[in-house]
């Protein structure tokens, strides 16, 4: 595409037409008001954003992966949400993972040019063998990043399902994949700026892809994580109350039984409210693919 102009993301905003001359206060109250067009633009896409959660739950089911390709601010909240899934939900590091245009060097500094090589990202994805067990989504903000669009096309080829994630639906049709994900956010606050409202939906997108991901690969007991990592004070406290929470334990008893299930909370958790030791609970973790509350019916029908 040529006509950089005509995108969505690229057009003034006349909220902020005259940002420059008014009061600081009137200065963000301006951008927050903008920003509270996000939420709104993402609730309005929520079908494009369940289609894609069952593919990566279908995906994670046969040991595939998500793999997100973005060039500068996408390349960057990619590498940020897949950096976050390990501690949050004791997944490896490769279930989940952010490649973006520049290698590792552009999460921290801008690699001019590296987004325009529409080839560039293919030897990234070849060298984790991407293929037909895998979701590949590609973050562009504009919707015409060649990096991002050649990764797509080539991850299509490679038998991946396909997911793009845009805020210009005007080049969301020329891109062939699974599934779009079109918020239409309008234009910046800053003219092409979507380091702003483009990439708070972003986010917004991201988090809830992985997290409703997670959920359905039964990481969380309700709205509790289940499967933390508990690597510092603050994770080893929680994990402690909400044992707590989900049963009669005190604290020190439910120290005592986390002991015992070597710090997994769910093995904890299936061995405390069904009364079992730590090997059968979790065994019945594993025939239950890992969700808790499906181990601890079972045990409980098995035992009426």
């Amino acid at each position: 595409m040529t006509d950089w102009g005509s995108l969505l993301t690229e057009q003034r905003n006349p909220s902020s037409a005259h940002i420059d001359e008014v009061s600081t206060l009137e200065l963000v109250r301006i951008i927050n008001t903008q920003d509270a067009e996000v939420a709104p633009a993402v609730g309005r896409v929520l079908a494009e954003i369940a289609a894609a959660v069952d593919l990566v739950v279908a995906a994670f089911r046969r040991d595939g992966r998500l793999l997100y390709l973005g060039a500068g601010t996408s390349g960057r909240l990619g590498v940020l949400d897949a950096s976050e899934c390990p501690p949050t939900y004791s997944v490896d590091p490769t279930m989940v993972q952010g490649l973006i245009a520049g290698g590792e060097r552009a999460v921290f500094r801008a690699v001019e040019g590296a987004e325009d090589d529409r080839t560039g990202a293919t030897s990234q994805l070849d060298a984790l063998n991407v293929g037909g067990n895998d979701v590949v989504l590609g973050i562009a903000a504009s919707g015409v990043t060649p990096w991002v669009l050649g990764g797509l096309e080539h991850a299509r080829s490679a038998g991946a399902a396909t997911l793009f994630f845009t805020c210009s639906p005007t080049a969301a049709r020329s891109v062939e994949v699974d599934v779009a994900i079109v918020p239409e956010v309008g234009p910046e606050v800053v003219t092409g700026s979507t380091r702003m409202k483009a990439g708070t939906a972003t986010k917004l997108v991201l988090n809830m892809i992985t997290t409703g991901a997670m959920i359905r690969m039964g990481k969380t007991f309700g709205n509790l994580m289940v499967d933390l990592q508990p690597t510092n004070n603050k994770l080893k406290d929680r994990t402690v109350r909400i044992l707590c929470e989900l049963t009669s334990l005190t604290p020190d008893q439910a120290a005592r039984v986390l002991g015992e299930a070597a710090g997994e909370l769910k093995v904890a958790l299936v061995m405390s409210i069904c009364e079992i030791g730590a090997v059968a609970a979790r065994q019945s973790l594993q025939e239950h693919g890992g969700h808790v509350k499906a181990a601890i019916q079972a045990h409980q029908a098995a035992g009426a």
